[in-house]
């Protein structure tokens, strides 16, 4: 599928490896909508891409959100052939440990919110634009559709203290080919990408001597990931027919120790 003259939708784009994907679909021709929290970013990025990127409040998790802006943005522009799920949260805590200054086991809630957004929110958001991609006109290669989301390689290597991410990442990591099962009578392809060490919000909060540390544990490029090599990946996905089902990790070789 060419991304040029698409209608594409990246949640979480208003910062991170989302935001350099709306960045390179609209550079490369596409129509790019981004639903994101955050909303002064979302705006921001609107609007330095005039007509070209939209912005919406949206919580990934809310059904009736996620359902009215998806039915918005097909209003707008005739059709969606494109999602990358980016939209995500992170939290460390140990199965046993201290929450406040007080011994014991991994709360409960903490757990269910990761799941929720992580794994809960990406389904959310595709199903109801597999809904919408399914009215598309198919290609001459049959496609009507592509959904790309976004794993870990902590649901492969999981560090101490990643219990509830690996086991959201862990998820989308399993459901990728099942979901490009279901889809296939449709010609909506699925994948998932599952990146390493990234340059971004999270990392960069992070002191120097940690970065170098974790950098330097990559094989090669011994470095964090630049955000723009995810857009690229995605891009490439888009635009390969035959990439379906599948899990890409995208890490430099790196293999997390424990801790």
């Amino acid at each position: 599928m060419d991304l040029k003259g698409s209608v594409a939708l990246v949640t979480g784009g208003a910062s991170g490896l989302g935001e350099a994907t709306v960045r390179y679909f609209a550079e490369k021709g596409a129509k790019v909508a981004v639903f994101d929290l955050q909303v002064d970013r979302g705006r921001s990025l609107a609007k330095e891409f005039d007509g070209e990127v939209s912005f919406y409040e949206v919580d990934v998790c809310d059904e009736v959100q996620v359902q009215n802006s998806v039915d918005q943005i097909v209003e707008t522009y005739g059709k969606l052939q494109v999602v990358v799920n980016c939209a995500g949260i992170v939290a460390g805590r140990k199965i046993l440990g201290k929450t406040g200054g007080v011994f014991g086991p991994h709360p409960l809630a903490i757990f269910n919110k990761v799941i929720q957004v992580n794994l809960i929110g990406t389904f959310n958001v595709m199903r109801w634009a597999a809904m919408a991609m399914q009215g598309n006109s198919a290609n001459n290669e049959g496609e009507r559709g592509v959904v790309i989301n976004t794993s870990s390689i902590a649901a492969f290597d999981g560090q101490i203290g990643q219990v509830a991410y690996a086991a959201s990442k862990g998820a989308i990591a399993s459901m990728t080919l099942p979901a490009a099962r279901d889809l296939a009578s449709w010609g909506i392809r699925v994948m998932s990408i599952a990146p390493g060490l990234f340059e971004t919000p999270l990392m960069e909060s992070l002191p120097d001597e940690v970065r170098s540390s974790l950098g330097k544990q990559v094989p090669f490029p011994s470095r964090f990931g630049y955000p723009s090599e995810f857009a690229r990946l995605a891009a490439a996905i888009v635009e390969n027919p035959m990439l379906n089902g599948e899990v890409i990790r995208l890490d430099g070789a790196v293999r997390m120790a424990p801790r």
